[in-house]
């Protein structure tokens, strides 16, 4: 039986970086980055993604403080989440990023890549990692998609 993807985004200031999973919900690749200019111009690029990749699911990074409570930053990806569901009708689940940006940067300066290739790749890097993060924590319970 075939199942659908996932979708994972690192909502960024300028730029989401857009991961998708493959059809088992095993691994995350990296899809894109988007340009933030506008948040009805992202939900429209987020939604013809989310048809072209047949989502059923899309996960947006919750950048939690480092204490674990809910911040500015935060709550702007929790309003975004709730857009983003209006605007598919497709679930959409939060989780917690702490560091994946960070941890995006580790992973590409230990591949050795210019400054120039890690700008452009950070921000898909990250949506990466939070997308793999979610698939490895529901592992056994993805069989139900």
């Amino acid at each position: 039986m075939k199942r659908r993807r996932i979708i994972g985004i690192d909502l960024g200031e300028k730029n989401v970086g857009v991961a998708v999973s493959d059809e088992l919900g095993l691994t995350a690749q990296g899809l894109t980055c988007l340009q933030r200019i506008s948040d009805a111009k992202l939900l429209d690029d987020l939604c013809r993604l989310i048809e072209e990749q047949q989502a059923v699911m899309v996960i947006v990074g919750l950048p939690k403080n480092m204490s674990g409570q809910v911040g500015p930053k935060a709550r702007e990806a929790m309003n975004f989440a709730e857009k983003l569901r209006e605007s598919t009708g497709t679930e959409v689940s939060l989780w917690d990023e702490r560091l994946s940006t960070r941890q995006a940067e580790r992973s590409m300066l230990e591949g050795d890549l210019s400054r120039k290739k890690r700008k452009k790749r950070r921000d898909i890097i990250a949506a990466q990692l939070i997308l793999q993060s979610f698939l490895d924590a529901h592992s056994r319970s993805m069989d139900s998609l």
